[in-house]
């Protein structure tokens, strides 16, 4: 097992980041966009100062900077000593090695930091989780999920991700989901059962591989709209 934790931790990516797992092209980024579970990434930050919309949805804003600051560092040295104890586990082709890719999570929480308060006043850092969001129908164009459905599999149960990606879907025109592994780097047992369910209620799904990959095997999305599926039976 590559890492252990006890609960959803807080834990952030960058822009290039987002545009590789989630495969972002420039018409996707100037689009209305909706990150669900966000976290202390720097992604909205970035987008913002592009002069692009994004906003971000997670519980833990209802905390201050300092306050989710102290969560990340109480968290973060844990994490990159299970990295480095497991490296044959990981690639190491965008972060260079476990040193590495701890300066980069540094790197993307203090840019996160530096524009929250802003953000928030801005209402671009909201107080939310999944299954529930408060946003209208077909509000975003796009939503993104990004190291919390899937990862999580051990902590959230089926009827959850369901519950969740029903949910993004009615807030926005498509949901791209990433990654699709557990954090024992396995393929998240969820994955084929709910390209099943999604294609019954009349999706389109598909895995996309993706210029990304960190986690041995992680390197596929779930990408998710409107569209023709299989026919239920029930």
């Amino acid at each position: 097992m590559a890492v252990t934790l006890e609960k959803i931790v807080p834990f952030g990516r960058s822009l290039d980041e987002y545009r590789r797992m989630v495969s972002l092209s420039d018409t996707d980024l100037g689009g209305k966009i909706v990150g669900v579970g966000d976290g202390p990434a720097s992604f909205n930050a970035e987008m913002h100062g592009l002069g692009n919309i994004v906003v971000s949805v997670d519980p833990v804003y209802q905390l201050s900077a300092g306050e989710i600051e102290g969560q990340f560092y109480a968290v973060v040295d844990k994490i990159i000593e299970q990295v480095r104890a497991s490296q044959e586990d990981w690639v190491w082709s965008y972060h260079r090695s476990p040193d590495a890719l701890k300066e980069a999570r540094v790197e993307v929480a203090r840019n996160f930091f530096e524009d929250y308060e802003r953000g928030k006043r801005e209402g671009r850092y909201v107080v939310g989780e999944l299954p529930c969001l408060e946003f209208g129908d077909r509000h975003y164009d796009l939503a993104l999920c990004s190291h919390l459905l899937f990862l999580y599999s051990d902590h959230l149960n089926y009827e959850f991700h369901l519950a969740a990606i029903l949910e993004m879907l009615r807030v926005a025109a498509e949901v791209r989901i990433f990654p699709l592994l557990t954090l024992s780097l396995a393929r998240s047992p969820y994955v084929e059962r709910m390209v099943g369910e999604l294609e019954d209620r009349g999706m389109s799904v598909e895995i996309v591989e993706v210029d990304y990959e960190l986690q041995r095997g992680g390197n596929e999305m779930m990408w998710v709209r409107p569209g023709v599926g299989r026919l239920s039976t029930g």
